[in-house]
């Protein structure tokens, strides 16, 4: 029957550094991938890939200021009465009529 091995502290050290090693390795080979991957990309690819990213743009930072103006800090003075604002909308059931 095997019995279980007590850890010493530098085994343990040395346990974590080879842990830490292998999760860096791990960003670093998928940061890796990536950069090859967008680095061999074909001038049409390249091309495809700056569209989405104009319209990620379009998308995420003109629709925000021009269609979604910021709703609570307009009609609301401070945060106290926002959050109680956001926990009314968030708790109200739709029995009520309010």
């Amino acid at each position: 029957m095997a019995t279980k091995q007590e850890t010493s502290p530098e085994q343990f050290k040395l346990l974590m550094k080879e842990q830490q090693k292998k999760s860096s390795s791990l960003a670093s080979g998928v940061i890796r991938f990536y950069y090859d991957g967008f680095r061999t990309l074909s001038e049409w690819g390249k091309q495809v890939w700056i569209v989405i990213l104009i319209k990620l743009f379009i998308i995420f930072a003109i629709l925000k200021l021009f269609f979604f103006p910021d709703f609570l800090k307009k009609n609301y003075a401070d945060d106290t009465q926002r959050s109680e604002y956001v926990l009314d909308q968030i708790t109200k059931t739709p029995d009520t009529d309010d």
